[in-house]
């Protein structure tokens, strides 16, 4: 009798999410040396969406991934796969010029960032598509808010470069 119990409270947690749990429309399978912005970045997933659709897999250091396991990149319906990744001196103008979308767009796709943009950094990939396409976030939570202790942001004193 124990030992059933434990068996069922043991693997509740993987019934709540098999039930609960989009369609995934990519995958990727992690490999020596993957970082979440790496695997982000050569598939095309921006780190927010990454970050939602492997909440409770992936944590939000993004120091556990497993080689071998596979990952979701995107939901179904919910899957951005147009993506800017961050360089040295972009701000959010910047890169919402480039994409050709306004601010409000980009900030609905990467709900992550800041208000004043200044939390993003060199590496962290964007959604730049015209449209909202991104998962949200489960309530009570912003994921992809964490910046790696390695990053270098991506305007560090705030100034446009233009502006020096």
């Amino acid at each position: 009798m124990f030992t059933k119990t434990i068996s069922a409270l043991l693997a509740l947690p993987f019934v709540a999410q098999l039930v609960s749990a989009d369609t995934c429309t990519r995958t990727y399978t992690a490999q020596a040396g993957d970082i979440c912005d790496g695997i982000s970045a050569a598939n095309n997933v921006s780190t927010y969406q990454f970050a939602v659709v492997n909440i409770g897999t992936v944590d939000d250091a993004c120091d556990n991934l497993v080689i071998g396991q596979s990952y979701c990149l995107g939901w179904q319906g919910q899957d951005c796969s147009t993506t800017y990744v961050v360089q040295a001196n972009d701000d959010c103008d910047i890169i919402s010029n480039a994409a050709g979308i306004n601010d409000t767009i980009l900030y609905s796709n990467n709900p992550q960032i800041n208000e004043d943009c200044t939390n993003i950094y060199i590496g962290e990939v964007l959604c730049t598509a015209t449209t909202v396409q991104v998962p949200p976030a489960p309530a009570g939570t912003t994921p992809g808010t964490t910046i790696p202790p390695t990053a270098t942001p991506a305007n560090p004193d705030g100034d446009l470069p233009w502006c020096d």
